[in-house]
């Protein structure tokens, strides 16, 4: 693969510091486990334990602002069409700010801003009635956002309904999450921006026979008539926007479970920590820019020091889901190998995301992260006060948390081989003041800005995911065959396949 121009100004960095231990780094530079910090509001990033040295921070903002990240973040929030394969703006951020300078902006601003007020009149009259359990039928996007947010902010929970997740196709999931409610007193929201998603229209239509009518049937499309045609009332269809990427889109009324969930306010608290977010990137210069910061360690990573994964550590277990969240968020948005004018990148690109709860993954995964052969860069995520009253928990898990970032940085010797630890892994320790809707708002925009930031680096489009479509067709061409239909099918191995599954399902 042909280098990138760009990367030419990083070569020799990564070269020089191939093999330079951070442990090395760190005591030669006293300053920099202050210097190499950002905060922004309850959000506070260190990366003194990347293998970057102040020579090498540089080259990385050189480049930043040799591909003109600061002009792309403002076509970003000034409604461009920076989604260039269709032609679309990605607005996301007009959802919750008013920072973008163009009528585009401004008129989706205002657009979201709308739909909230119509969001918040649902949620009183479903207040009022007696609904007490609400099923949540979306996937991808649709699914991963609210279920996250719902699950990260539990505490702030008004306790009002209890919401409940349909994402999978496979019957077993639907079974299980009716098991057990009562239709009479349970709605359901069925979100799909094209409202053609096979998993949620099948879902959906379990829903629809379950509850029996469509009074308690509401909708979150950017296919409105796609949606009344199933005879959902226009009342409760709720709008999003092709200007919105799935992924990006739990700020809209795709947001809907978590506002019926924590109330209006808690969903504009939430929308409130994005913006704070959104307001420093769009202003701040890149060397004290966290997105940018935190996007540029990414590309070094993955191309300067060749390391083809990323692990999520989050040591709160309200953020459990997180690792699945950002899977979907980075590798939808980078999974890419066409630059934005249709010829190959000449760099890698996307990591593989991973990752899961500390202290639970310390009892996994965390040995090959020490001691195996490949080496894992990590961003370790704490909170600082919790609610919970336990001290002494509190106290392990924050002790666990920073030992094992030193861990991975310094490592340990021993005269045994095989207990050895040799460190050296580079990771970034982020730090939230506390949980609730502000500092998660917070969090999320960050990693949002930071993925859009590596795309306009390695010159590949953010905002679309033609990568998930092939299989869809396939699938689709597949159905009748899987039937029991007589039709042709091409590939040798799926006609074996079908006929095991014919003779022994």
């Amino acid at each position: 693969m042909r280098s990138a121009p760009w990367f030419s100004t990083l070569a020799p960095h990564a070269a020089r510091l191939t093999d330079a231990h951070l442990a090395d780094l760190v005591r030669d530079d006293p300053g920099r486990a202050t210097d190499l910090s950002v905060r922004v509001g309850p959000l506070y990033a260190n990366f003194a334990r990347q293998r970057v040295d102040r020579a090498a921070w540089a080259a990385l903002l050189a480049v930043a602002q040799a591909r003109d990240v600061s002009g792309a973040l403002a076509a970003l929030f000034d409604g461009h069409p920076v989604n260039r394969s269709e032609q679309r703006p990605a607005l996301h951020t007009a959802l919750r700010s008013d920072l973008g300078a163009g009528d585009t902006a401004r008129a989706a601003f205002a657009e979201a801003s709308a739909t909230r007020e119509r969001m918040a009149a649902l949620v009183a009259a479903l207040d009022a009635s007696g609904v007490t359990d609400i099923v949540n039928v979306g996937i991808g996007g649709s699914d991963l956002g609210p279920r996250l947010a719902l699950d990260a902010l539990r505490d702030l929970d008004r306790g009002r309904f209890r919401v409940h997740f349909l994402s999978n196709v496979d019957g077993n999931a639907a079974r299980h999450v009716l098991r057990g409610l009562d239709p009479a007193r349970t709605a359901a929201i069925l979100v799909s921006k094209s409202f053609g998603t096979q998993e949620t229209l099948l879902n959906g239509s379990i829903l629809r026979a379950w509850l029996g009518d469509g009074e308690r049937l509401y909708a979150v499309s950017s296919k409105p008539d796609r949606a009344l045609a199933h005879g959902i009332a226009p009342e409760r269809v709720l709008p999003m926007w092709d200007w919105v990427g799935g992924r990006y889109s739990l700020w809209s009324a795709v947001g809907f479970s978590i506002a019926l969930a924590l109330g209006m306010d808690g969903f504009e608290r939430l929308l409130a920590g994005a913006a704070l977010m959104d307001a420093h990137v769009r202003h701040t210069p890149a060397e004290g820019n966290l997105a940018v910061l935190h996007a540029m360690v990414g590309i070094w990573n993955r191309n300067g020091l060749g390391y083809g994964t990323q692990a999520i550590l989050p040591y709160d277990d309200r953020l459990a889901r997180l690792p699945a969240y950002l899977q979907q968020l980075v590798m939808e948005s980078l999974g890419k190998r066409v630059a934005q004018e249709g010829e190959p990148v000449h760099t890698a690109t996307v990591p593989v995301v991973w990752g899961g709860a500390g202290t639970d993954s310390q009892h996994s995964f965390f040995q090959a992260l020490h001691q195996g052969t490949d080496t894992v860069p990590a961003d370790f995520i704490g909170v600082l006060r919790s609610p919970h009253g336990f001290e002494d928990n509190r106290r392990a898990l924050h002790a666990n948390l920073l030992a094992q970032s030193e861990a991975f940085a310094n490592g340990a010797s021993d005269a045994d081989a095989q207990k050895a630890y040799p460190g050296d892994r580079p990771s970034t320790m982020l730090l939230l003041d506390q949980l609730d809707a502000e500092s998660f708002g917070a969090l999320l925009a960050l990693y949002e800005h930071s993925v859009y930031v590596q795309s306009v680096v390695w010159g590949i489009n953010a905002f679309d995911q033609w990568g998930v479509e092939l299989g869809k067709k396939i699938a689709a061409s597949l159905l009748p065959a899987v039937a029991g239909d007589d039709v042709p099918v091409d590939d040798a191995v799926t006609r074996v396949l079908l006929q095991e599954m014919r003779t022994r399902g």
